[in-house]
């Protein structure tokens, strides 16, 4: 998959994603969230995340991207 475009979610601190698949064409729309609480630092240097409810995907086929045409000598 390709990340083609970025948008702001509707939510703060969310995106939407476009990606599509370069073999077959498939298209996706990812929402996320670009933050997410946290546990204090440990003393070894990770955290727990804890659950997150926002968070989708969505694919439709699409048409695979076309090749360029090669020109013959």
């Amino acid at each position: 998959m390709q990340l083609e475009r970025q948008f702001a979610g509707p939510l703060q601190d969310t995106v939407v994603q476009r990606l599509r698949d370069p073999v077959d064409g498939t298209i996706c729309y990812v929402y996320l969230p670009i933050s997410a609480p946290h546990s204090p630092t440990t003393a070894t240097g990770f955290v727990q995340y804890g659950p997150n409810g926002i968070g989708s995907i969505n694919c439709m086929p699409g048409t695979p991207a076309v090749a360029a045409p090669t020109r013959h000598k």
